[in-house]
């Protein structure tokens, strides 16, 4: 599907289905600026920008991790799988099983109201939830494993609709072949219900014990690894899909490397990223070296999914831009719709990931992770992925896509266009000061890091440069906010009947020929080189500083 076709088709979609997908991407927005709001003020405090009543910060942070975490993750992936599946499920053109996702709907927003109430009325839990922070009354803490059940069977019903409209014109007699997309779609559909799944098998068991049905809790851990893994890389999968689709329609580019390979790619992330979680366990003291060493030799295919779609995507534009005359090692890339901020939005995402995934290498390591894992470390690397990566991807999807149901144009898209920039200067503020913070060992948990003055003097510089990056980053992500929130709210206007579509080229007309890509495999070189610098950085750092490693079972949370 190329240039305009996504969204014509989204425009043809019935008015009750476009009602319904506006409905997950306005109840995306609202987590998504809660958390931007929590967000900020977590980090405007560890830099000492503001003050905040003893326990507040905790409960912020919570609250932050809620918010962004899980339900901007939910609601907007659950709001792009259906755009997806109704768009490119062989002439459907509509979601089968409406009135399932309107209930699955109405259940991730009681989740949602669920888990903010209880955090906002008790003691702070993390995002979590661990039974272990639970102490006194339990019917809170009851309320909000509650929350997490609700939202769980909500996204079961989101996965089952998104299979099943993919699935109807096979139940209707076509035989026509799925596309890359819709293959990737039934993939990212079908890894939404296996954590749906796992978030049921984690929550349910608390929730008993909490209202008094159920024994205590003993194998929470476990059972939590496996989730949090899943909320790691389904995200991941999401955008390297979302990738994929506005690089297809902004230029017409198709993979040089057939259908095919891309099916088996995509299909590769149900396979590797379900036995992959057991790094996060790095922490348990409990855990043999055995399961330790199984642990680390499985975590170097974490990854792999993820750099052969880039590959895939990397080397078909290098090859159809020197098709069109492209020149130079980087000066094909002129060619590409820099003016539209979808296309801005995912170049820098693509970096942010590079970034964040050399620095994420040196968690997986099995003699590191229980050294910087309670560090700022994480949150430093963290972000690059989060915002960085995940959410910057979903903002150009949005900015693409919502037209199509909104009849809204883009506002201001010249200024959209120059945030990724902003949002990614914030992050090499933050992430430099964070993982240097991480390095010499100053804790994320602790939102006054002076200690009374005995603490190094550097820590609470490089948390100042971490409000700094922090402001940047809430800034641009703010911008987008307000940007979304008019094209879904306002009704569209003349202004909006004038205005130019955001702009495209044709790089996948015509032949595309014999043409080297080089760009691809250098950037996969240049990652591979900076995961060892990292590493070996690591290393050499935490053998100079004096920490202790304290197994705790909460590895990188």
């Amino acid at each position: 599907m190329t240039n305009d076709g996504l969204l014509n088709e989204l425009q043809r979609l019935s008015s009750g289905d476009k009602r319904l997908l506006k409905a997950f991407v306005v109840m995306a927005l609202l987590c998504l600026a809660l958390g931007l709001v929590f967000g900020a003020l977590t980090g405007f405090r560890r830099a000492g920008f503001v003050s905040l009543p003893p326990g507040l910060g905790y409960k912020l942070l919570s609250l932050h991790g809620v918010t962004i975490f899980f339900y901007w993750l939910y609601f907007i992936q659950a709001g792009l799988v259906l755009m997806l599946a109704s768009v490119y499920a062989n002439g459907v053109g509509r979601l089968v099983g409406q009135p399932l996702a309107w209930l699955a709907l109405v259940l991730m927003i009681a989740g949602f109201v669920l888990n903010v109430m209880a955090l906002a009325m008790n003691v702070p839990l993390l995002y979590d939830g661990h039974p272990k922070l639970v102490t006194g009354n339990t019917t809170i803490p009851g309320i909000f494993y509650l929350g997490y059940v609700v939202t769980s069977v909500g996204l079961f019903f989101i996965g089952t609709v998104g299979i099943l409209t993919t699935l109807m014109p096979k139940f209707e007699g076509s035989v026509a072949p799925w596309s890359a997309v819709t293959f990737a779609t039934v993939a990212w559909a079908g890894l939404l219900i296996v954590s749906a799944m796992a978030g049921f098998n984690v929550f349910l068991p608390p929730m008993l014990w909490a209202f008094g049905l159920g024994p205590p809790i003993s194998d929470y851990a476990m059972k939590w690894h496996v989730l949090f893994h899943n909320m790691h890389y389904l995200p991941l999968m999401a955008t390297v899909i979302i990738w994929y689709v506005l690089v297809e329609t902004m230029t017409g580019v198709r993979s040089i490397f057939g259908s095919q390979f891309s099916k088996f790619v995509f299909a590769s992330y149900l396979i590797l990223v379900p036995p992959t979680f057991l790094y996060h366990m790095f922490l348990d003291p409990s855990l043999s070296q055995t399961v330790r060493v199984i642990g680390s030799l499985l975590s170097l295919f974490i990854a792999v999914p993820t750099v052969l779609v880039y590959l895939i995507i990397v080397s078909s534009l290098e090859s159809y831009a020197r098709a069109h005359g492209g020149k130079g090692l980087f000066g094909w890339m002129r060619m590409l719709p820099w003016r539209n901020p979808a296309m801005t939005g995912i170049g820098l995402a693509a970096v942010n990931l590079a970034i964040g995934g050399a620095l994420s290498f040196v968690l997986i390591q099995e003699r590191l992770a229980p050294l910087l894992s309670d560090t700022f470390f994480v949150p430093g690397y963290f972000h690059f992925l989060t915002l960085g990566t995940v959410t910057l991807t979903f903002i150009a999807a949005l900015l693409y896509m919502v037209p199509g149901i909104t009849a809204h144009t883009v506002w201001r898209p010249r200024l959209l266009n120059k945030l990724p920039y902003v949002i990614t200067f914030g992050l090499l503020v933050f992430g430099a000061a964070g993982v240097t913070a991480g390095y010499i060992g100053v804790p994320r948990r602790v939102f006054d890091v002076g200690y009374g003055g005995e603490a190094p003097i550097w820590w609470e510089t490089l948390m100042v440069l971490v409000g700094i990056g922090a402001i940047f980053m809430s800034a641009g992500l703010g911008v987008y906010v307000y940007a979304l929130a008019r094209m879904l709210l306002l009704r569209p206007d003349e202004r909006d009947q004038q205005a130019p579509a955001l702009p495209t080229v044709s790089l996948g007309a015509g032949p595309i020929g014999r043409h080297p890509a080089w760009v691809g495999p250098l950037s996969v070189l240049v990652l591979l080189g900076a995961m060892a610098v990292f590493t070996v950085l690591a290393f050499e750092l935490m053998q100079s500083v004096p920490l202790s490693a304290t197994g705790g079972g909460h590895a990188h949370h």
